[in-house]
């Protein structure tokens, strides 16, 4: 189990368009001592973010207001940035390409967002 101390400041990056959630994310990232890169609530904000933003993961909601996530999560596979998707319908709808991505499903709790930050922090190396 991943504990606190090794989430210390680790940057991520959180795309998130509900605003409550994104709030309940903010705040369970600050109780895990990591730093939040944004918020973006919408697809053009993630892209500026994905490609220039200075973080070590990034959480992806999958569907922005409608949008699919994919483009920007491709802009982090180019980049090596390690991404995890969050998303309350599992990894069904994920591409070919995202398969074996990491999936945090929604709703989630502390524990299950310090577990997926864990693997990412190890993936980013």
């Amino acid at each position: 189990m991943t504990g606190e101390a090794d989430l210390a400041g680790l940057r991520v990056l959180v795309v998130e368009d509900d605003m409550m959630v994104c709030l309940l994310i903010e705040d369970m990232l600050a109780d895990l001592g990591c730093l939040v890169v944004g918020p973006a609530g919408r697809l053009d904000e993630a892209f500026v973010l994905a490609e220039m933003g200075n973080f070590d993961c990034a959480l992806l909601d999958m569907n922005l207001n409608g949008q699919s996530i994919f483009p920007v999560a491709d802009v982090l596979r180019e980049r090596n940035c390690p991404f995890a998707f969050a998303t309350g319908y599992g990894d069904s709808r994920l591409r070919e390409v995202d398969k074996g991505a990491l999936v945090l499903q929604k709703p989630f709790r502390n524990g299950d967002l310090a577990r997926v930050l864990g693997e990412l922090r190890n993936r980013a190396g």
